[in-house]
């Protein structure tokens, strides 16, 4: 595949968007189980243990577990860890962590991929107005992801609100396009100018992700190769939806067939 392919964005028709559909209810699902084992005393290990199993039986393959090496099905990233924390059955969950979940599914050839942030058993006030920057930084990027907006408007929307409440964005990882691949054009980085940027069409399908650190934006990789952690040790949050770009506004895909959200999550 030559540069001007990979660069090129693809447009999903109705029938690709519902196939992407499809594998977004999985990790849907499958994240909402993982969510509910969230709870003090559980190693990180059985989490990605109960995903790697929940995704199987519902006829589909995690999308991580291999991906550039990576060695597990599920991203389970603790406190001050950003993204990419790999599970560890040394690793508990105690009360007052915040944990992160980050998780893809490939179904039939096609992606879908979403994050959630939630406390672990009662957390510090200042945890839980971070958890609401993450969500609502998130539900602001989404509604901004309409035909004729550009992939600036969407970063200057989770800019200005999360530093408008004193935090930082995140400005190592991106969000991106998805479908045939996990990640596909364009980047979206969560800081940016508005009206700048690759405007945005009908049939793009995007992986939209802020993440927010309750200190600096900077961060830094551990020896794994994998886990990105706040270089200040603050906290940090991460929130993720796939989100289909229609004639008439954003799709999220990654939410449940009932609508409902699930514990820490905004729609």
């Amino acid at each position: 595949m030559d540069a001007s392919a990979r660069d090129r964005i693809p447009l999903r028709s109705a029938g690709d968007v519902a196939r992407i559909r499809a594998a977004c209810l999985i990790v849907r699902e499958v994240l909402d189980e993982v969510v509910r084992a969230a709870v003090p005393g559980v190693t990180t290990a059985e989490l990605d243990r109960l995903a790697h199993a929940r995704t199987r039986e519902r006829g589909a393959a995690p999308a991580f577990l291999g991906y550039h090496g990576y060695p597990a099905s599920l991203c389970v990233s603790v406190n001050d860890e950003v993204v990419h924390g790999i599970p560890s059955a040394s690793r508990r969950l105690a009360d007052g962590d915040l944990v992160g979940l980050d998780f893809g599914a490939v179904l039939d050839g096609w992606y879908g991929d979403a994050a959630v942030t939630v406390p672990v058993g009662r957390v510090r006030e200042g945890a839980t107005r971070l958890l609401s920057a993450g969500q609502e930084a998130l539900a602001r990027a989404v509604a901004a992801a309409r035909p004729g907006a550009t992939t600036g408007d969407l970063g200057a929307a989770v800019q200005r609100y999360v530093e408008a409440q004193g935090y930082s964005v995140v400005r190592d990882f991106v969000g991106h396009g998805i479908g045939r691949r996990l990640h596909e054009p364009p980047h979206l980085p969560n800081f940016g100018t508005a009206g700048t940027g690759q405007r945005l069409v009908a049939g793009m399908v995007l992986a939209i992700e802020p993440m927010v650190n309750a200190g600096h934006p900077e961060v830094e990789q551990l020896d794994d190769g994998w886990t990105a952690v706040t270089s200040d040790g603050s906290l940090s949050v991460h929130f993720e939806h796939t989100v289909a770009v229609t004639e008439i506004g954003p799709e999220i895909l990654t939410l449940p067939r009932d609508g409902a959200v699930s514990r820490g999550e905004a729609p």
